[in-house]
Formats: structure tokens, C-alpha cells, sequence
């Protein structure tokens, strides 16, 4: 593809995040070299289940889909059903998928996948990091094929599972640790800045008229436990592709960010904002947000879609 960015993602679906997959699979500036899960909103079985279920559903059976981590690296895992239901993509009844998942765990496919590239690739993690810090770790080498590293979570406005803590790097801390302290280009799109990109009422009736895979994301919507249908709906993962292809519609930041790993606090992401315990940084964090951008750039981008290029399944009563 010209001029595309070719792009792992690494994803735990989760309700936002099948909003995120469904401009991933069907944008064609973006080339998907390989989609991995991982154990966050739901277990790791489910959110592989869901990955498979978008691919066959925008007819995608050429994107390679790899499973991952079923916990994370140290902290005991707990979900976020009550949000996005048991399925994890709770709303919709998609079609049983024929899509099915390369035999190879995601931290090979990974390595495989950025060695084998004759370019530098984007890594988009918006679940927990414990794939790409097992990655890391493991194959050092990979740090040379990742042009940067773009990820949903973090706050440094305080959080959604704690007083400070945002989901994704509460899940996995210690993984967040490792990704935040490598070195690597990383863009923080946290909840700074998603809690503010809310997909409006007046969007999301427009969605539902759309076509059908506005259709398929307005079920998915309206049993999303984040937000409301009136007030707004976050669509946290969604932003780290819109910052991609606009990157001048965000306010960024750069900070060193810690990330606390016990106590209380875990889970917080912390910025050095006054430059006093670090001479340097290490993320670009994203503070503000053009919401009205944000919003009809999804809808344009839904609007797109062709009914005759998906597989679609119906509404859950």
C-alpha cells in the first residue's frame, strides 16, 4: 500500500477497541502486518475470540491474528466484564468466524513479523503492555524494526480504575514499566485526552443510520458501560489511530513518566511536569484534544465502508 503505515496491533476487545479495529481493517493508509491479544477486558480466549470475529466480519482473512499473554507479567489479572459485557463485545451478535489464529504465540509473531519488515514499523498497544514488554525483553534485538510505539493508557489527571490508576497499565503495570523505561518513541494517548474525544449522541444517531457496520458499532455502543448514550461515549482506543493520521489535532507533551508498580498508587502514571528528578524524557504524552475533529473524522471514516465488502451478524436483543 502507498504511503500507508504499516502497523502490529496489539489489543484486548473490548468495545472501543473493536471500535479502533474496524477503521484498522478497513482505512487503507494503514498497513496491518499483525493483530495480538492479550488478557484485559476480557480473558484472553475472548479477546482473541472477538479479533477473529472483526476479521471475518470486514472480510479481512489476510491479516495475520496471533494470541498472547493470559495474565500479566506479576500482578493478578482481573477484567472488565461490567464494562464491556461477558463476550467482551456485548450488543451485537456476529457471525461464527472463519478467520482463525496463526500457530505462534503473539511475542514470536511479533519478532518474526518486525525482523522480517523491510521497514520500520508502528506498534499500536491498546491493552495491557504485557506482550510488547515480554518482547522485549526476550528479543532486544526487535528495538531496531519499531519506528515508535503509540499507546492507549495512562492519566496524569487520575484514572478510571483507581483514583489514579487508568485501566491498561493498572491491568499490567510492570509491563508498563518496562515499555516506558526502553527507550523506544513512545506517544501516551491516555485519558487525558480520551476521556475528552466522547463519540457525541448526535454522532452516534447519525452512526446508526449509517450502514451496517455503523449499525453493528451502535449495539456495541449502547451496551457499553463507559459513558452514556446521551452524554457521550469514550472511544479511548480509537484515538491512537486518529492521532496517527492527525497528529496536529492533539496537544503533546513530553515528560518523564514513572509508572508505580505497588501500593496504593499502582497502576499511576507519574510526570516529572516541573523537571525535578529527571534531566530527561521519556514519553510524549497527549494532553488535549480537537473533539469536534475527533468526531467527524470517525463518522466520515465509518461512513466509507462499503456494505457489500462485510460479513454482518444482528442486533442482540
Amino acid at each position: 500500500m502507498t504511503n500507508s503505515i504499516p502497523v502490529i496491533l496489539d489489543t484486548d476487545p473490548g468495545i472501543d477497541d473493536a471500535a479502533a479495529i474496524s477503521v484498522l481493517l478497513t482505512d487503507p493508509r494503514f498497513d496491518v502486518r499483525l493483530i495480538t491479544t492479550v488478557a484485559g477486558n476480557v480473558s484472553v480466549a475472548k479477546t482473541t475470540k472477538n479479533v477473529l470475529k472483526l476479521t471475518h466480519f470486514f472480510q479481512r482473512a489476510d491479516v495475520a491474528v496471533a494470541r498472547g499473554a493470559e495474565k500479566p507479567l506479576i500482578k493478578p489479572y482481573q477484567d472488565a466484564a461490567n464494562i464491556h459485557g461477558a463476550s467482551g463485545m456485548a450488543g451485537y451478535d456476529f457471525a461464527e468466524p472463519t478467520t482463525q489464529i496463526i500457530q505462534k504465540p503473539a511475542v514470536e509473531a511479533m519478532r518474526d513479523t518486525l525482523l522480517a519488515s523491510q521497514e520500520k514499523l508502528t506498534v499500536v498497544a491498546v491493552g495491557a503492555y504485557t506482550n510488547l514488554a515480554m518482547l522485549l525483553q526476550h528479543y532486544p534485538e526487535v528495538q531496531a524494526k519499531i519506528d515508535r510505539v503509540v499507546v492507549m493508557g495512562g492519566s496524569l489527571s487520575g484514572g478510571n480504575m483507581t483514583s489514579v490508576a487508568e485501566f491498561n497499565v493498572f491491568t499490567d503495570p510492570d509491563a508498563a514499566k518496562i515499555v516506558f523505561e526502553s527507550g523506544l518513541d513512545i506517544t501516551m494517548i491516555g485519558l487525558d485526552v480520551t476521556l475528552k474525544a466522547l463519540l457525541t449522541a448526535e454522532s452516534m444517531v447519525t452512526l446508526s443510520q449509517m450502514n451496517l457496520t455503523g449499525e453493528m458499532l451502535t449495539g456495541l455502543f449502547r451496551a457499553y458501560g463507559d459513558g452514556s448514550m446521551q452524554a457521550g461515549k469514550p472511544m479511548h482506543d480509537v484515538n491512537t489511530l486518529f492521532y496517527l493520521l492527525s497528529p496536529e489535532k492533539y496537544t503533546i507533551k513530553d515528560y518523564w513518566v514513572d509508572v508505580v508498580t505497588t501500593g496504593p498508587a499502582i497502576g499511576a502514571t507519574v510526570a516529572d511536569i516541573h523537571a525535578k528528578t529527571h534531566q530527561q524524557t521519556n514519553i510524549h504524552v497527549a494532553t488535549a484534544i480537537d473533539a469536534a475533529a475527533f468526531n467527524a473524522w470517525f463518522l466520515l471514516e465509518i461512513a466509507k465502508i462499503q456494505d457489500a465488502a462485510i460479513a454482518p451478524g444482528k442486533l442482540e436483543n
